[in-house]
């Protein structure tokens, strides 16, 4: 069976070439993110966790592929990976249920 997928993990390689087609704010958004993931407040390690938990919120395999490598490189456990996996799973579940007092709101209003 072959490996076709909807995505193409060989197009994240390509991911630099968005300049090609707006060089300005292609260039911004790479210095952007270059900025973010230098070491500061937080280690590199810890943002390849926190990128690892957002990629699997905001549903993006590139994403995935690259953050679970690049934690790999900086000595991150698969233990830490899926705690972090973890994380981004509950905020994004606890999310969607607290709007679900506005939906018992809105009943409550037109019940009345």
């Amino acid at each position: 069976m072959a490996d076709n997928t909807y995505y193409n993990p060989k197009d994240l390689r390509k991911f630099g070439k968005i300049t090609e087609w707006s060089e300005e704010l292609g260039t911004k958004f790479f210095d952007y993110y270059g900025k973010v993931f230098e070491e500061g407040a937080l280690t590199a390690r810890e943002k390849s966790l926190i990128a690892l938990a957002v990629s699997h919120v905001v549903k993006c395999p590139y994403c995935i592929d690259a953050y679970t490598k690049d934690g790999l490189q900086r000595g991150v456990t698969k233990e830490e990976m899926m705690e972090a996996v973890h994380v981004g799973a509950a905020i994004e579940s606890g999310a969607t249920l607290v709007h679900g007092v506005q939906m018992m709101n809105k009943h409550d209003k037109l019940s009345m």
